[in-house]
């Protein structure tokens, strides 16, 4: 079977439930979606707003206090939520990766304690972290027991270590002070390659089919991990070929719609998983317009999709939501745009209308075929 590439846009659309709103709980709805990037707090609830039929921010709010659903350092170093289920798998498939970028960073040997006394300090700082802890406090804890500072050596743990943000308050659960806690499952399962193959698995049932280096891309694994794992599944995956003969992997059953399937209109958060899930974005990012979304520091902006491709970003304004279109839209993309901008406001109407503000400056000159304000 070969795809081309409005087939496998609507093959992602599917699996992450863009082509229709569906039922179903907050925890439910993040395994679906395998990860949701979290590096702003609004982004998860957004990013179920846009994939849940009758989403209730209120169950996302439950997951995180119960750590039904996790935020915490995961794929390209970055946060997002996962369900508590995937956690400790996909935990221990990025240690690698979480591990060498902390621990081999300069700023982190400048603190003086070596890679094995720091791990030793993980058991006790699990304890510590029974209750959700700020930076300041685990900082003035390790302060109290090395009779010194030692603020790097917190800024690895953090990031590698089972430690998942704790729910903090504020209009999406997380405030601008993080707090920290302790995993509630903080075990591994002691196999990194048999974790490895479940992150390769979810993965494909989320956002496949694709390639060995869409898989390493969007988890930062070295790749000979990846094809380890994808050698060793290779009797329960299907191979197919992608546009220029791109070999894809993927798992039975999964659900590739017609290329022709109706795309509705959506408008998704910052950093949404789909735009970042492959190394040739172009199945969901034309590519003239990959540097206008993605910008110089790596700010993914909030997203027009339109016919299940980028075609825009948004923002929040007064009075309504700006819509900057890259290029002439039809009249009824923009009525559709306009429906969904309106249950978007209403939606963080409830919460904060002020969302994403910080990051205006991207929007100087922004080219823009058009420009309209959504009410």
């Amino acid at each position: 079977m070969t795809l081309t590439l409005r087939g496998l846009n609507r093959a992602t659309l599917a699996r992450q439930r863009l082509l229709e709103r569906e039922p179903g709980t907050a925890v439910d709805a993040v395994r679906r979606a395998v990860a949701t990037q979290a590096q702003e707090a609004p982004s998860p609830y957004l990013a179920l707003w846009n994939r849940v039929a009758g989403f209730d921010a209120a169950d996302l709010d439950r997951a995180f206090a119960t750590q039904d659903v996790v935020k915490t350092q995961l794929f390209r170093i970055t946060l997002h939520a996962v369900a508590a289920d995937d956690y400790p798998a996909f935990h221990e498939a990025m240690q690698v990766t979480l591990r060498s970028a902390r621990l081999n960073d300069r700023r982190f040997r400048g603190d003086g304690l070596s890679v094995e006394d720091t791990d030793a300090l993980i058991p006790d700082l699990l304890r510590y972290t029974a209750v959700p802890r700020t930076n300041a406090e685990v900082g003035a804890w390790l302060e109290a027991r090395f009779g010194e500072p030692k603020p790097r050596v917190w800024w690895a743990l953090r990031q590698y270590a089972p430690f998942v943000h704790g729910a903090s308050g504020g209009a999406w659960t997380f405030g601008p002070r993080p707090t920290y806690v302790g995993a509630r499952n903080a075990s591994r399962p002691g196999d990194p390659a048999a974790s490895t193959r479940h992150l390769v698995r979810r993965y494909l049932e989320g956002f496949g089919p694709a390639s060995m280096a869409d898989i390493a891309g969007f988890t930062t694994i070295l790749r000979p991990p990846i094809k380890a794992a994808l050698d060793a599944m290779r009797d329960d995956l299907v191979v197919l070929e992608g546009p220029g003969g791109l070999v894809l992997y993927d798992v039975p059953g999964g659900v590739v719609p017609d290329e022709h399937t109706v795309a509705p209109p959506r408008l998704l958060p910052m950093w949404d998983s789909t735009l970042l899930a492959y190394v040739e974005r172009s199945r969901i990012i034309p590519a003239a317009f990959r540097k206008l979304v993605t910008r110089s520091n790596g700010d993914v902006l909030p997203t027009l999709l339109v016919d299940g491709f980028v075609a825009g970003v948004w923002r929040v304004v007064d009075g309504g939501i700006e819509a900057s279109a890259f290029e002439p839209l039809r009249d009824d993309d923009w009525r559709d745009l306009e429906r969904e901008a309106a249950a978007l406001l209403a939606f963080i109407g409830t919460r904060d209308p002020a969302i994403y503000r910080r990051y205006g400056r991207w929007w100087d000159g922004l080219p823009a075929a058009e420009v309209r304000t959504l009410r």
